[in-house]
């Protein structure tokens, strides 16, 4: 069973929008979502400010996700500390999740960690994931 940890942009963007392709995350059978607060609260902060009629459909999606908090920073492994320092807890809260993949769309500071697992957790835009697991998985 897959444990997809969801970075901020992931849960905004499927909140933002009713047909959003994101929606098909909470579809998987055989996958438990996690995410973190540190993630739903920039996820929140970034729906008020342009979407406040959709913070209920964020309220709706994290019902079916768990949450894990990031450990100190100073616990990050060698490959992680070339994120910026506001993107560091996203990892360090997968990698304490015990995620099996960090789904993002921040390829701008992910980039690099793209395709690359890091204590135990690949790395990947929901796109990548999708197409090579989750068209298996669907109910």
């Amino acid at each position: 069973m897959d444990r997809l940890f969801l970075d901020a942009n992931i849960l905004f963007s499927a909140a933002y929008s009713a047909d959003s392709p994101l929606l098909e995350l909470w579809r998987l059978k055989q996958v438990l979502l996690f995410s973190s607060g540190y993630s739903l609260e920039e996820a929140r902060r970034n729906l008020a400010l342009l979407r406040p009629d959709r913070l209920s459909n964020l309220q709706q999606l994290i019902a079916k996700v768990q949450f894990a908090d990031a450990p100190p920073l100073a616990t990050a492994p060698i490959e992680a500390r070339a994120l910026p320092k506001k993107d560091l807890p996203i990892l360090l809260a997968a990698i304490e999740a015990r995620a099996t993949h960090l789904l993002t769309a921040d390829t701008r500071h992910f980039g690099p960690l793209r395709g690359k697992t890091v204590e135990g957790v690949l790395v990947l835009t929901p796109g990548d994931y999708l197409r090579t697991k989750g068209k298996s998985r669907r109910r």
